[in-house]
């Protein structure tokens, strides 16, 4: 069964007795769940593992740095509607459900998903696709909450369905973490119901390597053989990814699954994660490293979404400069573009 307290933590050998109280004491400020496939990912590192300490819950959590954000990207302030964010003109994020099979510690909606019930209620779902049906200029249609992947096949295709017959919205995302935390889950039956006559995108969310496990890669695999396209996205962490290795290590794995890397994100200014914060100077080193050291599709875009919900924006090194360019081994060339020409046409 999945663990969601200090006890079940215990019971499962993922925290230590002297740690149950501290554990559930979190629990009862942010939603806890370890299920049974990351218990054994886990296994006996624990929290001072890169999969346990994604996971499991620290007391250093209930401590909130000023800077911290209940609401981090900026959520509420685009929300016509409840369960429905419209932050960019041509797309809008549905929030069908605000719980997730596991929590992760450095979620940005943390002070929202886990609740009781969790389930956008049936009048708020109708009015969200009504909203999408009346504006033309929607053209994608992103799932996410909580995680829809937790719905049944049957509900989570039924919806598929109706934002499908949208004429206008040309592409449905879904993000997700099932696929590496609860990767049964991620049936056949399951990845059928996502199929449509439109394109759909499953943006799998996972951190490190060793996230993707036989059982993970055989999602992956129902999942691609369904006809989906597999994008991946990852938070840079502290002491889980914070090193060139390991995230070549994680998007070569990745691209091997048929998944392409597509985003890194900067931490956000979430309560109580500043345990797993890095400077951008340090990203930036990171993405520089990164650089010619994997090949371009195996490199997402370095991304901060800015607080107060203005958007991502890419924050990766700069290779142009006054100075001229500078390659991936870091050596100085002239740049063959320095300016405007002066023989050109105005």
């Amino acid at each position: 069964m999945t663990a969601r307290t200090g006890r079940a933590l215990h019971d499962a050998g993922l925290i230590a007795a002297d740690a149950v109280a501290d554990a559930d004491r979190v629990a009862a400020r942010y939603a806890v769940a370890v299920t049974p496939h990351l218990a054994r990912l886990i296994g006996p590192s624990g929290a001072d593992g890169p999969v346990g300490r994604q996971y499991l819950p620290a007391s250093v959590e209930l401590v909130r740095d000023p800077a911290e954000i209940d609401d981090p990207i900026g959520d509420e302030a685009h929300a016509p509607l409840p369960g429905l964010v419209h932050r960019y003109p041509d797309r809008v994020l549905l929030l069908p459900t605000m719980r997730c099979p596991v929590y992760c510690r450095f979620c940005f909606r943390r002070e929202r998903v886990g609740r009781a019930g969790g389930m956008l209620p049936e009048a708020d779902l109708e009015a969200a696709l009504a909203y999408v049906a009346r504006r033309a200029a929607v053209r994608e249609v992103i799932l996410s909450g909580g995680d829809p992947m937790i719905l049944s096949p049957r509900r989570l295709g039924a919806l598929i369905g109706r934002i499908s017959a949208i004429s206008h919205v040309e592409v449905i995302r879904l993000h997700t973490r099932v696929p590496v935390a609860e990767p049964e889950r991620a049936s056949a039956v399951l990845a059928r119901a996502l199929a449509s006559s439109k394109p759909v995108y499953v943006a799998v969310h996972c951190n490190h390597p060793d996230e993707i496990d036989p059982a993970a890669a055989a999602a992956l695999a129902r999942l691609h053989a369904a006809g989906l396209v597999l994008l991946a996205q990852t938070v840079l962490l502290r002491g889980v990814n914070d090193d060139a290795e390991v995230l070549a290590a994680l998007f070569r794995k990745l691209l091997r699954n048929r998944v392409r890397p597509y985003y890194l994100h900067h931490p956000d200014l979430a309560p109580g994660t500043a345990r797993f914060r890095v400077s951008i100077e340090r990203g930036q080193a990171l993405m520089r490293a990164l650089r010619g050291a994997v090949s371009g599709v195996c490199l997402p875009t370095y991304v901060l979404d800015i607080p107060g919900g203005h958007g991502k924006v890419p924050i990766g090194p700069v290779y142009r400069s006054r100075e001229g360019l500078t390659g991936w081994r870091g050596t100085r060339h002239p740049d063959p573009h320095p300016g405007s020409s002066k023989s050109g046409s105005a």
